[in-house]
């Protein structure tokens, strides 16, 4: 890990919003995407220079790293969202950070405990739900064939949760079709809850970020293109 010139972090920034612009248009000029730049490769210097350029939110996917940045960037006015596994025994340190959005909600059992402790401490939590579109072991999160169901019953037994919408990461493959099918699916499963009152389409990274937009995402988290 090593601190970035601002002129490399620059070109890196310009070119990957240009790539977005490029995708978004392709699904409509109305079609607006966040980007949010993922840290955990890089220096917080690397983050605070991008703060100067114009980004303004920041993903992590560990609590502990996500803490330790929030504090030492406190005097930025940055939007922090936790995108990795939360472990419950993480759930509290998490919600006193109070993450402008938690993208990785991959369990009802989590769901359950994340409620009662947002219940204990009064607070409230914007989270997106994760669906394993692409139904590979080594990912977790809701299947697709749950996930609708899912996202209604947390609604309903879950106030202190806010669900915003849903999260997926693209299918791990070499093979675009199979990527692309994974969103596809993600997205459909996002239109229909559209009437649930989702409103974030959270797909791709830096390998397939443009297919996502292309596919319908709405918000794309990106680090390794950023940083390197």
């Amino acid at each position: 890990m090593k601190s970035l010139d601002k002129e490399h972090l620059r070109g890196n920034l310009d070119k990957i919003i240009w790539n977005i612009e490029q995708a978004r248009i392709t699904v409509s000029e109305h079609h607006i995407v966040q980007l949010v730049a993922i840290g955990k490769y890089t220096e917080v210097e690397n983050i605070a220079t991008l703060y100067e350029l114009g980004q303004r939110a920041f993903g992590e996917n560990q609590v502990q790293q996500l803490k330790d940045r929030m504090q030492t960037l406190e005097e930025l006015p940055l939007q922090w969202h936790m995108i990795g596994s939360l472990q419950k025994n993480k759930i509290n340190n998490l919600i006193d950070l109070h993450p402008v959005l938690m993208q990785s909600l991959d369990s009802l059992d989590l769901a359950i405990e994340l409620n009662k402790k947002l219940l204990a401490k009064e607070s409230k939590m914007n989270c997106l739900l994760q669906i394993n579109a692409a139904n590979e072991s080594s990912k977790s999160g809701f299947s697709s064939d749950e996930s609708y169901d899912m996202y209604q019953r947390i609604n309903e037994t879950c106030p202190n949760i806010n669900l915003k919408g849903i999260m997926t990461i693209g299918a791990h493959s070499e093979d675009t079709s199979l990527i692309q099918k994974s969103f596809e699916s993600t997205y459909t499963i996002y239109e229909k809850l559209q009437k649930e009152g989702a409103s974030i389409c959270s797909m791709g990274m830096s390998a397939d970020y443009e297919l996502a937009i292309k596919c319908g995402s709405n918000l794309v988290r990106i680090g390794s293109l950023l940083f390197k």
